[in-house]
């Protein structure tokens, strides 16, 4: 019996300390992180690429949306037909406000975080947007009033906006 494993995706401690070193900076110095781990530069650099290339992190620039202007952040619970779930959530998450869209189980079919200028972004959003989707049945919108635990995965830090264009998009699943 072959017992060939493809062993690429599996991640040991010395990678696991390398991704959070990153995650708390993505510009640290390889020199700085090898002298952390007692390991060469060599290794560190050889590990990202490896974790790079093979999907496992990557390595990007994440803004704060209330600094570029998107202040008001909202979670909204969608109810959807069920013949149109998939049409539906590929028409959402098409929406520049929309930064993360999930299918989930519950009162609801999904659930889209949506960031916004003010009130007025937000309701030209629902009612020009969202409403407007064939096969949305109910939305339900659940305003931030103060975000109290948000860590390196948390939805709002995921939000990518490009300063140029001001357009917020959803950020690259790592599974692609």
């Amino acid at each position: 019996m072959d017992q060939h494993n493809n062993n690429k995706n599996v991640i040991d401690d010395i990678d696991q300390r390398i991704i959070e070193a990153l995650q708390q900076d993505g510009r640290r110095p390889f020199t700085k992180i090898a002298a952390d781990l007692g390991i060469s530069e060599a290794s560190v650099r050889q590990r990202v690429s490896n974790l790079i290339n093979n999907q496992v992190m990557q390595i990007v620039a994440v803004t704060n949306p209330i600094k570029l202007g998107f202040s008001l952040a909202s979670m909204i619970g969608i109810r959807v037909s069920g013949d149109r779930l998939m049409e539906v959530a590929q028409e959402i998450s098409a929406f520049d406000e929309v930064i993360y869209l999930i299918l989930c189980t519950g009162s609801f079919d999904m659930l889209a975080e949506v960031v916004c200028r003010d009130n007025d972004h937000l309701l030209n959003f629902l009612t020009e947007k969202l409403y407007k989707v064939q096969g949305v049945q109910q939305a339900e919108t659940y305003m931030y009033l103060r975000v109290c635990k948000q860590n390196d995965w948390a939805f709002l830090s995921q939000a990518r906006v490009s300063p140029s264009s001001r357009q917020i998009r959803q950020i690259s699943s790592l599974e692609q």
